[in-house]
C-alpha cells in the first residue's frame, strides 16, 4: 500500500555562523514543548555527535543527522515523513552558518520548504541585527521564513534597540540573556555531551524557562500552524539482507567512545547482528562477540584510564588473531596504536596492535565529508579531528571528497588494513552503503 503524505509543524534553526547559540534555542524549545506533553522530533543538520546528544535528552527521543549528501536525499525524505507520523512539532538544527557547506542548511530547508529561524549572537549588536536578518532572508529566494531570534542580549533595552532594527517588526521571536547559566560547556571537538554534565536537565529547563517569556516560547499549536510543511512519502523501502545475521557485534561505548549515529545501530541491527556493548573506562573486558567496533570519542581526554585496560587489550589482540574483524572508527583506532601524546607532550602507552602514535595538536588538523570507496561500494561519513598519526602502515586506500571527482588521494584519510582489523578516521554513515558495512563487520569473511 502506497504511503500518503504528512503534515507537522517544522522549523529549521540556523544561524549566520557556528557558535551563536542554535543548540541552546533549539533544544530549549524541545524541552519547553516536551514538558507540555507535546511529542518533540528533533534532528541535526550534517555530521554531529555531540549537538544531538541535547537534543535527544531535551526532546526524549533519537535524533538522528538530516544531510543531503551524507545520508542522502531519500534517508532525509523517509525519517521526516516518519517523525511528522508521529510528532506535534519536528526542530531541525542547522550547521555552521545557513548557507555555508555544500549542501547547506539552507539546501535542506528549500528541500523540504522547512521554515527557517535565525539565531543571532547579538551581544555586540545593534541596529546591523536588522540588517543581518534581512540578508539572511532576502539572500536567496524560495526559503521559507519564520523570524529571527537574538541571543545573548544584554537586558530589555538592548532587546528593543535590536526589535527596532527590524525591516518588519513581525519578524522578531523574542530574545535570551547573556547568562553564564546558558554558556553550556565546551571543548576542543564542541559542546560537552550531556551525559558528561551532572546538571544538564537543569540547565536544559533553564533555558526552557527563559523561552516561554518570548514569543517565541508561547507559541502554542494554533500559532505553530502557520509553520505546517507537507512531508511526502519515501519510496518503497528495500529490505536489507541479512547479512550478518547471527553475529553478534561488540561495540565500546563510554565517555572514550561516544560517537556513534544511532542510525547506524538500527542498520546493524536490520543486518541481523546482535549489538553487545561495553565500557573500557568501567574495566569491562570484551565480550563474546564475532566482531568489534570501537568508535570515535575522546581517548586523549582518558589516555592513562586506557592505558591500564591490558586484560581488555589482550583480549582485543586474541580476537584479532582468531581472525574476526575490528572496526576502529578515529577515537577506537586511536587507542590501538602504540603511544597516545597529548597536546602538552603527556604520553600514555596505548593497545600497541596498530605500529605508530598520535599525537594530539592544538589546532584542527581535518574537517569534512568524505566517501570510503570500499569492495561493497562507497561509504560515506566524514572526518573531524584534533590530532596527528604517525605510522609505518601504508593505507589500502583513501577517502574522497565530495568535490574531488577525479584524485583524493592527497587529501582524503587513510584507510589502514591489518590483519582482521579495518582503520581509519573516517567516521562512517553505515546506511549510506550497507553492504560496504556488512563487509567491514565480517560478512564476506570467508572469502578474505
Amino acid at each position: 500500500m502506497t504511503a500518503s503524505p504528512r503534515s507537522c509543524a517544522a522549523v529549521l534553526v540556523a544561524a549566520p555562523a557556528s557558535g551563536q547559540g542554535k543548540t541552546t534555542v533549539t533544544a530549549a524549545l524541545a524541552r519547553l514543548h516536551a514538558r507540555q506533553g507535546r511529542r518533540v522530533r528533533a534532528f541535526k543538520c550534517g555530521p554531529d555527535f555531540l549537538d544531538p546528544h541535547w537534543l535527544e535528552l531535551a526532546s526524549g527521543a533519537p535524533v538522528h543527522s538530516l544531510d543531503l549528501w551524507m545520508t542522502g536525499e531519500g534517508d532525509c525524505v523517509a525519517r521526516l515523513h516518519a517523525a511528522a507520523g508521529e510528532a506535534d512539532l519536528i526542530l531541525v538544527e542547522g550547521v555552521m552558518g545557513l548557507f555555508d557547506g555544500q549542501p547547506s542548511a539552507a539546501d535542506l530547508a528549500q528541500r523540504f520548504d522547512l521554515p527557517v529561524l535565525a539565531v543571532v549572537d547579538a551581544s555586540a549588536m545593534a541596529g546591523t541585527f536588522g540588517a543581518l536578518a534581512f540578508g539572511l532572508q532576502h539572500y536567496r529566494s524560495g526559503l521559507r521564513w519564520a523570524g529571527v531570534f537574538a541571543n545573548r542580549v544584554a537586558g530589555e533595552r538592548h532587546a528593543q534597540m535590536l526589535w527596532d532594527g527590524l525591516r518588519e517588526s513581525t519578524d522578531w521571536l523574542g530574545a535570551l540573556p547573556r547568562e553564564p547559566g546558558l554558556a553550556w560547556p565546551e571543548r576542543h571537538l564542541g559542546l560537552v555531551a550531556a551525559g558528561e554534565v551532572t546538571d544538564a536537565m537543569q540547565r536544559l529547563d533553564k533555558a526552557a524557562d527563559l523561552l516561554a517569556t518570548t514569543p517565541l516560547g508561547s507559541m502554542d499549536m494554533a500559532a505553530l500552524g502557520r509553520w505546517l510543511v507537507r512531508f511526502e512519502p519515501p519510496a518503497p523501502a528495500v529490505p536489507l539482507p541479512r547479512a550478518l545475521e547471527g553475529k553478534t557485534i561488540a561495540i565500546a561505548r563510554d565517555a572514550a567512545f561516544c560517537f556513534v549515529y544511532p542510525a547506524n545501530l538500527d542498520c546493524l541491527r536490520d543486518l541481523g547482528a546482535r549489538l553487545v556493548f561495553f565500557s573500557p573506562l568501567a574495566g569491562d573486558g570484551l565480550p563474546l562477540c564475532d566482531a568489534l567496533w570501537l568508535p570515535g570519542g575522546y581517548p586523549e581526554l582518558h589516555g592513562e584510564a586506557l592505558s591500564r585496560q591490558a586484560a581488555l587489550r589482550d583480549s582485543i589482540a586474541q580476537h584479532i588473531a582468531a581472525g574476526k574483524p575490528v572496526w576502529a572508527e578515529c577515537g577506537g583506532m586511536m587507542a590501538l596504536f602504540d603511544r597516545l601524546v597529548s597536546a602538552e607532550g603527556e604520553s600514555w602507552t596505548m593497545w600497541g596492535l596498530l605500529p605508530g602514535a598520535v599525537t594530539m595538536q592544538k589546532r584542527l588538523a581535518a574537517l569534512g565529508p568524505q566517501e570510503m570507496l570500499l569492495p561493497g561500494g562507497a561509504l560515506r561519513g566524514h572526518t573531524f579531528h584534533f590530532s596527528r598519526c604517525d605510522t609505518s602502515l601504508a593505507p589500502l586506500t583513501r577517502g574522497r571528497k565530495p568535490d574531488d571527482a577525479i584524485d583524493a588521494a592527497a587529501s582524503g584519510e587513510p584507510f589502514y588494513r591489518r590483519g582482521a582489523i579495518a582503520a581509519s578516521y573516517f567516521h562512517a554513515y553505515f546506511p549510506s552503503c550497507a553492504a560496504a558495512v556488512a563487509g567491514l563487520f565480517g560478512a564476506d569473511q570467508e572469502q578474505r
